[in-house]
């Protein structure tokens, strides 16, 4: 995913403040505690320089005696101590409360990208690396935490500082106000024009790369066992390198230019301070000013000098946080391409007739629609096989009839109910799969044969795990059910882990079942397993049966041959081994049907 180019041209920070301000919307009352405490500890910081002025004037007074001088000097020391006390106690209250507010946003946060992610486009999904995207949500996650600290606990009081400062010393010397205001407007103009002209470019094109490396190290360990297969090691450490130092040299790039834009800050500190210092060594030979008036107005403008040095920081905080949110606010801008409905209703199953009326579905990249008014109706409780050449439509089939892909006409109903019409959730659990390749949870056995029903008992679950054949090799574990897979299922064999699918899809009882290449690349003695599993399996179900190995077929009720998403011929396997020169008996015979061929001749 790419960041537009009007995000380029510089909306970035309006676009993640708006994101921000909406999620702050749920925490309204702690957001107005945590700024009325900062801002009144801030107040309080303003005022103390005023006192020690006084308390400096007190002890230097040479007009009145020395009780008098104590008892205003200890009036002044009183309201330092006073202040102090406001200072720390509303400071305590704003850290106290902004941790709660920013932990629950962060979690909403990442809770509803996560979610929307899950319901993105299974293109999406191929399109898009997976450790790119959980990069990109927990780094943004991340980011709300510094967002938060940077916006309330540290500009919120710099901007209370500045505005204070100037105005108490306007109030007394307007020379003084107007020095020190023009200073500090002259600063913060230069490092906001520094941080989002200067750095943030730069940054942007550095967290792409940071992304890339994310994604780069999840896609060689998710592949591992491939890696290991090819002696590919050296290879991927290379690909790292390469990734790892794009990335350095772009970030090289950013932290220098952060190191220049302190220095020019610096810079414009040190100018301000002379001139304030000198400024007020004016004033007092001018008599304007005497020694209390000289303490106030320096230990004011270091007061303002910390805040003001910590404005650059909090300004490029503000811009990293900015950069690091942005893919996170993109994920929550990025359209949904299938929602249910406008009152979709849950899909109610009675037989498990599937029909495709007119349907016509167009890839995206594709010039062609693959179907244009493709009409089958599958009977309820009927087994089907789907057979014909790679890319000739039969898992697009099967996915349409999930709702994966939207149709661009025509229609499609289970038991006449339109899929687009009722809740993806409840369309999806009338359905139960297996796959060609069964992809399992790094969870235990028990979790992955209950994931189409959770709340299963031990007994159905191993009573599922029976009927899949997988009972055996489970026991044998010495865990049994405990055992963990491993990421993908990768601790156990390829047929162990289709027989862990059969178990789940046996456990699920959805009255549509769709087979997808189950027994594909599999040993003699597992395929035999597996095949009596789906046979056990599609009794009584409405079967849906992708193979490109027709012995899988052979005793389905009907085989329909797709050829470029047109469904050429179909019929039962022996009728289809009669048509003379058809696509169905030319596959068998590139499998070697021969005996069945003799028959049909």
């Amino acid at each position: 995913m790419t960041v537009s180019p009007e995000r380029d041209r510089g909306d970035a920070i309006r676009t993640v403040l708006r994101f921000t301000f909406r999620n702050w919307g749920g925490e309204r009352r702690l957001v107005w505690t945590i700024a009325l405490a900062i801002t009144t500890a801030t107040l309080a910081d303003v005022f103390v320089p005023y006192f020690a002025g006084r308390l400096v004037d007190a002890v230097a007074s040479r007009d009145i005696g020395r009780e008098a001088a104590l008892a205003e000097g200890l009036w002044a020391l009183g309201a330092m101590g006073a202040l102090g006390l406001v200072f720390l106690v509303c400071r305590h209250l704003a850290w106290a409360a902004v941790v709660p507010m920013t932990l629950r946003i962060m979690r909403r946060v990442s809770e509803a990208a996560f979610a929307r992610v899950q319901r993105f486009s299974t293109d999406w999904h191929a399109n898009s690396f997976s450790g790119s995207v959980v990069r990109q949500i927990t780094r943004g996650m991340w980011a709300l935490d510094l967002l938060h600290d940077t916006l309330l606990l540290a500009l919120l009081p710099s901007v209370v500082v500045l505005v204070g400062t100037v105005t108490l010393l306007a109030v007394q010397w307007p020379v003084m106000g107007l020095v020190m205001g023009l200073g500090a407007v002259a600063y913060v103009t230069m490092t906001v024009l520094l941080s989002v002209r200067f750095i943030a470019p730069a940054s942007r094109v550095s967290n792409r790369k940071d992304t890339r490396v994310g994604g780069v190290l999840a896609d060689a360990l998710a592949c591992n066992a491939v890696v290991k297969a090819f002696g590919a090691e050296r290879r991927e450490d290379v690909r790292l390198a390469g990734a790892l130092g794009d990335w350095a040299r772009d970030t090289h790039r950013t932290w220098m230019r952060h190191t220049w834009s302190g220095t020019a800050q610096t810079l414009v500190l040190w100018v301000v301070r002379v001139a304030i210092a000198g400024l007020a060594l004016v004033l007092w030979w001018q008599g304007r000013a005497g020694a209390g008036d000289l303490t106030y107005v320096l230990t004011t403008y270091f007061v303002m000098h910390g805040y003001l040095r910590e404005v650059g920081m909090h300004v490029n905080n503000l811009q990293k946080a900015v950069n690091e949110m942005e893919e996170l606010v993109d994920l929550h801008d990025v359209r949904v391409q299938i929602e249910d409905a406008p009152g979709a209703k849950p899909l109610a199953v009675s037989g498990g007739e599937i029909r495709f009326d007119r349907v016509r579905f167009h890839y995206a990249a594709h010039g062609t629609p693959l179907y244009d008014g493709l009409d089958v109706t599958i009977r309820a409780g009927e087994r089907v096989g789907l057979v014909g050449h790679s890319g000739s439509g039969k898992t697009t089939f099967v996915k349409l009839v999930q709702r994966l892909h939207e149709v661009s006409g025509g229609e499609i109903r289970i038991d006449g109910q339109s899929v687009a019409t009722v809740t993806q959730e409840s369309l999806r659990r009338q359905i139960a799969i297996v796959p060609q390749e069964s992809i399992l949870f790094h969870r235990t056995l028990r979790d992955n044969i209950a994931y189409g029903r959770p709340e299963a008992s031990r007994a159905e679950i191993e009573r599922a795990a029976e009927l899949a054949h997988a009972a055996e090799f489970i026991e044998r574990l010495p865990q049994g059910y405990e055992t963990m897979v491993g990421e993908r299922g990768v601790k156990l064999s390829g047929g162990e882990r289709q027989r862990v699918a059969l178990a789940r899809a046996f456990l699920a009882d959805a009255p549509i079942l769709i087979l997808d290449e189950a027994t594909s690349a599999l040993d003699s003695e597992s395929e035999r397993l597996i095949q009596e599993a789906m046979e056990r399996l599609m009794v009584g179900r409405t079967a849906l049966v992708i193979a490109h190995r027709l012995s899988t077929v052979r005793a389905l009720d009907r085989i329909l041959v797709f050829e470029r998403g047109r469904i050429v011929e179909e019929g039962p396997h022996e009728a289809l081994m009669r048509l003379p020169g058809g696509v169905y008996r030319k596959l068998a015979e590139r499998q070697g049907e021969t005996p069945m061929l003799r028959d049909a001749s």
